[in-house]
């Protein structure tokens, strides 16, 4: 069974910085395009960043550019989301996902983690 377990959300001031985990079971995360996508409330997921497998590229969504950083480490299955310089805007759900491929756009993805909830005080 696949599996992705999202984890290191928090409260944090603005400026701050997290790093989100996502820890996969079921699968192997280099047979996977995996990435980030946030929802805030009221609004629809949008891809956050991802990266590809076989290449090692990725995207980042311009609104977080040059603050978050995607990375994986495939011998722990596990994603990675460096955020720093947190922004009251950047306030969301956070899900991990993985699926065949490597957009920024939901219908890439086939399986979802359950979510971790970034709180960005102003």
């Amino acid at each position: 069974e696949v599996q992705l377990q999202a984890s290191g959300g928090g409260l944090v001031q603005a400026g701050g910085s997290l790093r989100l985990s996502c820890a996969a079971s079921g699968f192997a995360s280099d047979n996977y395009q995996i990435g980030w996508f946030r929802q805030a409330p009221g609004k629809e997921r949008r891809g956050v960043s991802c990266i590809n497998n076989s290449d090692g590229s990725t995207y980042i969504a311009s609104s977080v550019k040059g603050r978050f950083t995607i990375s994986r480490d495939n011998a722990k299955n596990t994603l990675y989301l460096q955020m720093n310089s947190l922004k009251f805007e950047d306030t969301a759900v956070y899900y991990c996902a993985a699926g065949p491929r490597s957009v920024p756009q939901r219908s890439g993805y086939r399986y979802w983690g359950q979510g971790t909830q970034v709180t960005v005080s102003s």
